[in-house]
């Protein structure tokens, strides 16, 4: 359904991406979709995959410049060596722009995990953004200028997520609160990485990850609501 794309980044340069588009994508509404630590795999093109079929262009761009592991341990080297805010600003920004330019009026983002974390840096830096959905993912909070967040934003939450703290999506919350953000999160009684299918008895070699078919379901169906409100 998709294919590889470039696109320039705001400051010229080049980013490689998959573009899995409807089959009439002429004035159709875009998603950029960001990666979770692994890198751009199969199950996140599937992910893209899933949004076409729903009549999105949708767009992930390649963070990690042609890499992906199914390693942990080199899952967090590659994402620690990544710069968020130049990945945002200039990548994510990149991604929006191209789908923009290429006949998708309004634009929304979502993200799982470390693009989660991205997502939530691009409803602060990337003015173009119309929506954004954040997977059980942010960033450090003093990072998130929540005042500069104009576009609506959902956050799915685990309760037991072990990576990314509901303490600290209850500050996330307060933040958002106080700037007067237009913003809804919903929590799940789940792990963290629920929405993605191939964690499935993830919790024997990692016991942190594990899917969760009905808090997925649940917030995918969220998840399209809300596009279709924001972006159709």
């Amino acid at each position: 359904m998709g294919k590889t794309v470039s696109f320039q980044r705001p400051d010229g340069g080049p980013v490689q991406g998959y573009l899995a588009e409807p089959a009439s994508p002429a004035g159709r509404p875009g998603v950029v979709v960001i990666q979770e630590w692994w890198g751009l795999n199969d199950q996140i093109r599937g992910v893209a995959d899933r949004l076409a079929a729903q009549g999105y262009r949708a767009l992930v761009p390649d963070l990690y410049r042609g890499r992906s592991t199914v390693e942990a341990a080199e899952a967090e080297h590659l994402m620690t060596n990544l710069d968020f805010g130049d990945a945002a600003g200039q990548d994510v920004r990149g991604a929006v722009q191209y789908l923009k330019a290429g006949g998708s009026a309004r634009v929304g983002v979502t993200g799982f995990c470390m693009g989660g974390a991205l997502t939530l840096l691009a409803a602060v830096h990337v003015p173009e953004v119309d929506a954004a959905v954040v997977f059980y993912g942010y960033p450090p909070l003093e990072y998130v200028d929540a005042g500069r967040i104009k576009a609506p934003l959902m956050g799915h939450w685990a309760t037991h997520d072990e990576f990314f703290k509901i303490a600290g999506v209850d500050a996330l919350e307060q933040k958002l609160q106080a700037a007067g953000a237009a913003f809804e999160f919903h929590r799940y009684d789940a792990k963290h990485a629920f929405a993605n299918e191939t964690q499935v008895g993830a919790g024997k070699l990692l016991p942190v990850l594990e899917y969760e078919p009905a808090a997925a379901t649940l917030a995918w169906q969220r998840t399209l609501t809300f596009f279709g409100r924001h972006l159709a």
